[in-house]
């Protein structure tokens, strides 16, 4: 899919040219659930920043210093690395605060709050079109499920939230056929970088992970692994200066 023969398969007919109905936007939210309000993610962000002194400053960071994230911050990054600015032709696409391959954003996001002032420890779903946060399950020693899930790797075991972002292949699929999951990789990139530039922004640590566990992620947030998959992982915690 990522090499010479993407320029063929882009032109074999989509569901979208052969006039089948687009998949929704994004995950339903089962009926009369009580969806979890975010504070406004601009009172986190500082009112004036240096971009080129974010950029120069953005790493990866592994370690953490000890102590929860408030709420605040988890709506800050939720909006920054998937949040919706407007719902447009007639709820054909959302424009949204990272670029995606036709406006399809295939991506969901997942939080696995396990030290955040104000949500109880759990594994929540990120709402993109209400900014609001949907809770899924709270798992016996969450903590050691996440990190099973991460592969043991100590950043994550260590973080107060672990974000996790699935795809649902056949939103970009739908338009684009089999050549849609070149598109989903460089979408979740996208997503990720936000995630790092809002984290020197609030002055947090975070680090992409590309390695960990499918099997265990998906089960950890009842995904199929079909359908929806976990397609990266990135734990954030206070930043160890």
């Amino acid at each position: 899919m990522l090499k010479s023969r993407f320029g063929e398969i882009r032109d074999d007919p989509s569901d979208q040219r052969l006039g089948l109905p687009q998949p929704p936007l994004e995950l339903a939210c089962p009926p009369g659930v009580n969806l979890i309000d975010l504070p406004d993610p601009a009172l986190a962000f500082p009112q004036q920043v240096n971009l080129v002194e974010l950029l120069r400053a953005r790493r990866s960071r592994r370690e953490f210093s000890p102590g929860p994230l408030g709420l605040g911050q988890i709506s800050a990054l939720l909006w920054a690395t998937q949040g919706v600015h407007s719902v447009i032709r007639d709820g054909f696409a959302t424009l949204r605060t990272v670029p995606s391959g036709g406006s399809r954003h295939p991506f969901e996001t997942y939080v696995a709050a396990l030290d955040v002032t104000g949500l109880q420890a759990g594994i929540y779903r990120y709402v993109a079109t209400a900014h609001k946060l949907l809770s899924i399950s709270n798992p016996p020693e969450l903590r050691a499920a996440v990190s099973r899930a991460c592969a043991g790797q100590a950043s994550a075991a260590n973080a107060p939230v672990v974000f996790f972002w699935s795809a649902v292949p056949y939103r970009t699929e739908w338009r684009y056929g089999v050549a849609a999951h070149k598109t989903i990789a460089q979408d979740s990139g996208h997503v990720c970088q936000n995630m790092y530039i809002a984290c020197e922004a609030l002055d947090l640590a975070t680090v992409a992970v590309g390695a960990y566990s499918q099997g265990e992620a998906d089960s950890l947030l009842g995904l199929d692994g079909d359908e929806e998959l976990v397609t990266y992982v990135a734990p954030v915690g206070r930043r160890n200066h």
